[in-house]
């Protein structure tokens, strides 16, 4: 079995590794950002993708709705330090084939993958709960950065850690006009104000680490 482990921290992808090595006949690769992810997903054969939603530059996120386009049938199970309303309904609309926070148990991980290699999907409690209400309609109780579409929340988090707009438009590849674009919505549909409202929203919710 060829695993690609993606994560930005080599003490995790060493972890990781040490896990399914003790586990599975497993071949493990390795990259450090998601655009090594999405290179070495689209040119070299896998069985599984391990990939963290939070690394520097460009995110998981955008590198698994390309994985998914480049290897439709390639699974890609989602590993990530967020809470699971933060990010969970929004890899498994992506295309992941399930979602673990890092805090999760080593036989958890290990269940998720044998789940995914046989062709499910991994969905934790706390995950089909997300799920649930996803289906169900809008949740009374869902927080603003819910509201946010994947772009938007991308370009929220990076404004939240404090990038430049021009510095997020050569990041993302868009121009500066549409990332002011974005900010507004962004603004308009969290009801703040300022950047330094953004920033403390994001602290305060735990979505940047």
């Amino acid at each position: 079995m060829r695993i690609l482990l993606a994560d930005d921290h080599a003490v995790v992808r060493r972890g990781l590794r040490q896990i399914l090595e003790d586990a599975f006949p497993v071949e493990c690769g390795e990259a450090t950002n998601a655009n090594e992810a999405q290179d070495l997903a689209s040119r070299l054969p896998w069985d599984l993708v391990i990939l963290d939603v939070t690394m520097p530059g460009r995110s998981g996120l955008e590198a698994l709705k390309d994985i998914k386009l480049a290897k439709p049938r390639l699974p890609v199970l989602v590993l990530s330090m967020h809470p699971v309303d933060q990010f969970a309904i929004r890899v498994l609309r992506a295309g992941a084939a399930g979602y673990l926070n890092k805090d999760s148990a080593t036989d958890e991980l290990v269940g998720a993958v044998r789940k995914v290699m046989s062709g499910g999907r991994y969905l934790s409690p706390a995950v089909a709960d997300q799920l649930a209400i996803a289906v169900g309609g809008a949740d009374p109780n869902q927080l603003p950065h819910q509201l946010l579409s994947d772009r938007e929340f991308e370009v929220f988090k990076l404004i939240a850690g404090g990038r430049a707009v021009g510095e997020i438009a050569t990041l993302l590849s868009l121009s500066v006009k549409t990332i002011s674009t974005y900010r507004t919505r962004i603004l308009e549909k969290m009801m703040l104000s300022t950047n330094a409202e953004l920033t403390r929203y994001a602290f305060e919710h735990h979505i940047l680490p």
